[in-house]
């Protein structure tokens, strides 16, 4: 496997490209606009700066990374010739299934198409394109230049060959792979959102504010970070669109999204990406400042 496809330029389709092009695989880069690529690949220099900066890459590994990085505007065009396609879209079922459904008539029927999908059914997505057996999660976690994990995803349809030659793949790009089944938010979503759900309650509620009840988390469970603040990081519309999922998956009222985490999503407030969430990014995208809303 040498040549690889990634659709989507943005935070997780740009991390994902950086990781295969630093591993020494040609990368071809795909988003429908040429903002984004623009975007993606000042993100993934900038990215390499920070490393090369810290000492843990050398000159040389940053211009061969970027010369592994080919963009295109065409899915058709893109994925010509490539090994595997990593599909790094917006978490949209819509959307996923309709550039699968692309992938289906562009690419080989040899061809492996993964997704990155957080939550979404790979046993659907697969159920778009002939050979559902190729279709399989390849989970990535954010940043994914640094996290060392990758749930892969198999679908009802997927393979034991194309599995173990995912499992295979991420351990070249030096992570951690884990095999998990395919049913709603997988493990990390499955565990990890109705905690961050139940985070929004517990402010909702006016049990603690937002400073409380991320350092309680943040010392008392010992979490990197509070999960006000990584509900913040993650994008809180992408959280509620997993928690929908969830919810519509299971039909389990502990998956239905808290009511403030709805409100903030429809008035724009989704976490650092839109300058606020529960903390204020305005002047530093650390979690500093609290917005004005919980103060």
């Amino acid at each position: 496997m040498k040549t690889i496809a990634v659709i989507g330029a943005g935070t997780m389709g740009n991390g994902i490209a950086h990781t295969f092009a630093q591993s020494g695989f040609t990368v071809k880069l795909i988003d429908v606009s040429e903002k984004s690529l623009d975007k993606g690949m000042a993100t993934i220099a900038s990215n390499l700066d920070r490393m090369l900066s810290k000492g843990t890459i050398t000159q040389e590994d940053v211009a061969k990374t970027i010369t592994n990085i080919i963009t295109y505007t065409d899915i058709k065009d893109g994925v010509v010739g490539v090994d595997l396609v990593v599909e790094a879209a917006t978490e949209n079922v819509e959307l996923k299934l309709n550039i699968f459904k692309q992938l289906n008539e562009a690419c080989s029927h040899n061809t492996i198409l993964a997704t990155n999908t957080s939550s979404i059914s790979i046993t659907q997505i697969g159920a778009v394109v002939a050979h559902p057996e190729r279709v399989i999660g390849m989970h990535f976690m954010n940043p994914v230049p640094i996290m060392k994990l990758v749930e892969i995803i198999r679908g009802y349809n997927t393979s034991d060959e194309v599995t173990k030659i995912i499992m295979d793949l991420s351990v070249k790009l030096g992570k951690t792979p884990v095999e998990v089944n395919d049913y709603p938010g997988f493990v990390a979503n499955r565990i990890l959102m109705p905690m961050l759900n139940e985070a929004i309650e517990t402010l909702y509620n006016k049990v603690a504010g937002v400073y409380e009840i991320d350092t309680v988390m943040k010392l008392g469970m010992g979490h990197p970070m509070g999960p006000l603040q990584l509900a913040d990081f993650i994008g809180l519309d992408v959280c509620l669109a997993i928690l929908n999922v969830m919810y519509e998956g299971f039909k389990n009222p502990k998956y239905a999204p808290c009511p403030l985490l709805v409100n903030m999503v429809r008035a724009g407030k989704l976490g650092v990406k839109s300058g606020e969430g529960f903390y204020d990014y305005s002047e530093s995208k650390k979690a500093e400042k609290i917005s004005k809303q919980f103060v």
